[in-house]
């Protein structure tokens, strides 16, 4: 009877025993080795960390998974890891705690991901990390203090990445790291390190210098486990050793102009040159008051390997042109200033025998232009700049169709947008504005062109919405359309996503009587008292006159 009962309690104690351990996880191998006890996951889908695992494990793998990240609190109840192999998986971000309960860490293999970057300091909680393996991702930063966590490092693996620029001070501060350690030590180093940085691509400028240098000469305590890598940019240095390239230092950009101040009479062309040398290559930009309104070419070309020259060409300048223009040479080392003042002198013109007597403009600039459209309707913006000091008051004719039915609408001044509505489909629209009492053509023109149907309207209308382009460009116009139409370059993200308010209490200008008129015409006063819109004018809508804008 008692041999009974002691077979029984050993069975007992045989199944809690078993009990105690978890199942291993479906589709992966629980083994226990020279590493220990290990748990392997290949090929199966895990989203995540499994958190059923055996109970002092030492080593975990899992490959060839759709694991996207590694949250913090991945390893919990895993401080007894030692070995931890995620290769060719999808982990695209570890955050900041991901590493935590990993003191024993001794091995981290992540080759084959889809890191771009990786949180350095996360390895303050893995100090006995001695392989890092992070080949084959698409990692393009190296931070200077990336190793400082890293002391005991023996392996670091960054080949096949994206890196482009290294300091040397990456590897300098790691060596100066070591000697920290132990204080007692002295200048001792405590283990040298190899190195992969081979298939990368590299940019050999100045900013690759310090690295370059260093790699001519390494030796231990880092060991270049590829001491072969070639520069792929720029283009004079594509395919070149870091033994055979020879680096200049690198400096802020230093810039120089033919001529700071330049005087051109009215309608000439004009280009303003800025030479900008620096290392590494300098991207050049210029700035000037009307740049939302006046978009000119700018031509750029580069005289040497560390030199461009910009080239702003104006042409046939205006009067509303002069002023100073800014070139600005930026790289990454800094950035410099150049002013550039140009003088437009008017032009003396005499008028032409019989010619016909309008009220002088002064030399005004006009530009009009649609900067916005909606289902039924369009939004009309202008700069306009007389020559004289006061402010002027404006007409804006708009006609349309074969009828050339007409409007007239007198602004007042500080007002520069206007809303045309109700506007018909498959119509062939044109609006001018000019000085009050100058005819249209001296003014600025547009041409925009309506769609067959209300359904094509409210089609682009979405259009227009979605890709957020406010400007005249999809507004088609007619081939053998006026050529002013197209005289000004557009720049729709620029000046279509600025609309300037009108001014308020601004004074109503006074109605201009037209040349002509025809039984179509109809003629607005655009009121500029606070709270009122443009109404009718009184009188004169049936007079049978035909008004010639030619």
């Amino acid at each position: 009877m008692a041999s009974v009962s002691h077979y029984f309690l050993l069975v007992l104690v045989f199944l809690d025993s078993h009990a105690a351990q978890p199942s291993c996880l479906p589709g992966c191998i629980c083994s226990e080795d020279s590493f220990g006890r290990a748990l392997q996951c290949m090929s199966i889908s895990l989203g995540k960390i499994p958190k059923n695992h055996p109970e002092e494990l030492k080593l975990l793998r899992i490959e060839n998974s759709p694991l996207f990240e590694l949250p913090q609190g991945s390893f919990i109840n895993m401080s007894t890891l030692e070995y931890l192999w995620l290769n060719f998986n999808n982990v695209t971000v570890i955050h900041l705690g991901a590493l935590e309960h990993l003191s024993e860490l001794k091995e981290l293999r992540l080759e084959g991901n889809k890191l771009c970057s990786v949180p350095w300091t996360a390895f303050q909680a893995t100090p006995l990390l001695r392989v890092l393996d992070l080949k084959h991702n698409r990692i393009d930063v190296l931070p200077e203090l990336a190793l400082q966590f890293l002391v005991n490092l023996t392996y670091l693996d960054l080949s096949s990445n994206r890196l482009t620029v290294v300091s040397k001070s990456v590897f300098l501060n790691w060596l100066t790291y070591q000697k920290h350690q132990q204080p007692g030590c002295g200048a001792k180093i405590l283990s040298s390190m190899v190195l992969a940085l081979h298939n990368n691509p590299w940019l050999c400028d100045c900013r690759l210098r310090g690295l370059v240098q260093f790699v001519k000469s390494f030796s231990i305590p880092v060991i270049l486990v590829n001491s072969y890598l070639i520069c792929q940019r720029p283009l004079s240095k594509a395919g070149q050793l870091f033994h055979e390239t020879e680096l200049s230092a690198c400096m802020k950009p230093q810039i120089s102009t033919p001529s700071a101040s330049v005087t051109i009479q009215m309608g000439q062309n004009v280009t303003l040159r800025c030479l900008a040398r620096a290392s590494p290559s300098p991207t050049i930009a210029w700035t000037y008051p009307l740049s939302m309104w006046r978009e000119f070419d700018v031509l750029m070309s580069s005289t040497a390997e560390d030199t461009a020259l910009s080239e702003l060409v104006i042409p046939a300048a205006h009067l509303v042109d002069r002023g100073n223009y800014t070139c600005v040479a930026s790289n990454s080392i800094g950035r410099s200033t150049l002013v550039i003042s140009l003088h437009v002198q008017p032009a003396q013109a005499l008028p032409a025998p019989h010619a016909p007597s309008f009220p002088s403009d002064g030399n005004a600039y006009v530009d009009l232009r649609v900067v916005k459209q909606t289902v039924h309707g369009i939004l009309l913006e202008w700069l306009a700049v007389a020559d004289a000091a006061e402010e002027k008051c404006f007409t804006l004719y708009l006609a349309w169709d074969e009828t050339l039915r007409k409007e007239v609408v007198h602004i007042g001044p500080g007002i520069n947008t206007y809303t045309v509505e109700d506007l018909l489909p498959s119509t062939k629209y044109e609006a001018c504005l000019s000085l009050e009492g100058q005819p249209a053509r001296r003014g600025r023109c547009v041409v925009f062109v309506t769609g067959r149907d209300h359904g094509e309207l409210e089609a682009r209308e979405r259009l227009l919405h979605v890709t957020v382009v406010l400007c005249a460009v999809l507004l088609a116009v007619p081939v053998g359309a006026y050529v002013w139409a197209a005289q000004a370059p557009h720049c729709c993200r620029e000046w279509g996503l600025h609309c300037c308010r009108q001014r308020r209490k601004t004074p109503r200008c006074p109605r201009a009587a037209p040349q002509h008129w025809d039984c179509a015409y109809r003629e607005h006063i655009a009121v500029c008292e606070d709270g009122l819109g443009p109404r009718d004018a009184e009188g004169d809508e049936d007079k049978d006159r035909e008004e010639d804008w030619g």
